[in-house]
C-alpha cells in the first residue's frame, strides 16, 4: 500500500487526535491504574509512547515509552487477556526514564502508559495500534 501526502497527514492528525481523547477504561483497568497511582489524579505530561499505527502481526508489536525524570512507568494493554504488560522502576542513577518492549496484542486497542514523577504526581498517555492478525490466540 502506498501512502499519499494526504493519507499520511490524515493518519498523523488522527493519531494526534486520539491522544487528546479521554481514555475509557473498564473496572479491571481502573483497578490496575489505582493500584499504580494509589488513587491520585492523572494529568498530561512529558510521557511519550512510540508504537506502530498498524501492526501486521500482533504477536510482537514494538512499544517504547519515554518520560524524562520518571520514577516508574507502567504499560497496559486493556484488550489483552492479561492487560498489565510491565512496570519498570528507575533508580536515582538512571540516565533517563525509558522502557522498550514487544507486546502481544489480541486485537486493535489503545496502549496506555502511566508514569510516576519525582514530585509524586502521575501522568498518562495512550496510542492506538490497529492489529491485522491478533497475537494472543492459540
Amino acid at each position: 500500500m502506498q501512502f499519499s501526502r494526504r493519507r499520511t497527514l490524515a493518519m498523523g492528525l488522527g493519531g494526534f487526535a486520539v491522544t487528546l481523547i479521554p481514555i475509557p477504561v473498564s473496572a479491571d483497568m481502573q483497578a490496575l491504574i489505582t493500584d499504580f497511582t494509589g488513587g491520585a489524579d492523572l494529568a498530561e505530561g512529558p510521557l511519550q509512547i512510540t508504537a506502530p499505527d498498524i501492526a501486521e502481526n500482533g504477536s510482537a508489536v514494538p512499544v517504547s515509552v519515554t518520560c524524562p525524570g520518571a520514577k516508574s512507568i507502567r504499560i497496559l494493554a486493556p484488550a489483552n487477556p492479561n492487560p498489565e504488560v510491565c512496570t519498570v522502576h528507575f533508580g536515582p542513577l538512571a540516565a533517563r526514564g525509558m522502557a522498550s518492549t514487544r507486546i502481544r496484542m489480541a486485537e486493535t486497542m489503545d496502549i496506555i502508559a502511566l508514569a510516576e514523577m519525582p514530585d509524586g504526581s502521575f501522568v498518562q498517555a495512550a496510542v492506538n495500534v490497529q492489529v491485522v492478525v491478533g497475537g494472543c490466540t492459540g
